[in-house]
């Protein structure tokens, strides 16, 4: 019989990374000078679960963690942007899936391929999507939702290009590649 399900492992995860992403959303940014955009660390820490747990974890993540964050500390929940936190974690997974972080890979060709998925997702979500869900859901101006989508992301490709990939180094680092060990 087939496995069914996502593993207790990545439920808790799911539910840890999403708590994190919450904590650091509110209380580890930067103001980016453009009203209602910051430079969000969250983001590393979500490309770092992506990684870890895959694209399904990553966009749970991302879109729970985004919505509960809105929720608790705005008192709304602004959907075009949670959802493009959700598929930003869904290209950092997709990413994952070509990488070998676990086992303790993470070559200089690992870190081109997940900056070069990284930055494709980062530009499609907020460069593209956000601000035409913007547009269409909550009718925002053109010109002041394509430069906040412009900022955030630019600042989130620049936070996950240098902070998500050291942290994805550093746990690489963490783990044992498989034939290391050596008999004496």
């Amino acid at each position: 019989m087939g496995k069914q399900g996502l593993s207790t492992k990545t439920i808790v995860a799911i539910g840890i990374g999403t708590a994190v992403f919450v904590i650091l959303g509110r209380f580890v940014t930067l103001p980016s000078g453009v009203p209602n955009t910051n430079i969000d660390t969250a983001y590393a820490f979500l490309a770092l679960m992506g990684v870890l747990f895959g694209p399904l974890a990553g966009f749970l993540i991302g879109l729970l963690g985004h919505a509960l964050k809105d929720a608790v500390f705005f008192g709304s929940i602004w959907w075009s942007w949670v959802i493009c936190s959700g598929l930003v974690g869904l290209f950092f997974g997709l990413a994952g899936l070509r990488l070998k972080v676990r086992v303790g890979e993470f070559t200089t060709r690992g870190i081109i391929l997940f900056n070069v998925v990284q930055i494709i997702g980062q530009l499609l979500a907020w460069f593209v999507i956000a601000p035409l869900l913007d547009i269409l859901i909550y009718a925002e101006p053109a010109n002041k939702v394509f430069l906040q989508g412009a900022v955030a992301g630019t600042a989130n490709i620049v936070t996950v290009g240098v902070l998500g990939t050291l942290l994805i180094a550093a746990y690489a680092k963490t783990r044992n590649r498989s034939g290391s060990l050596q008999k004496e």
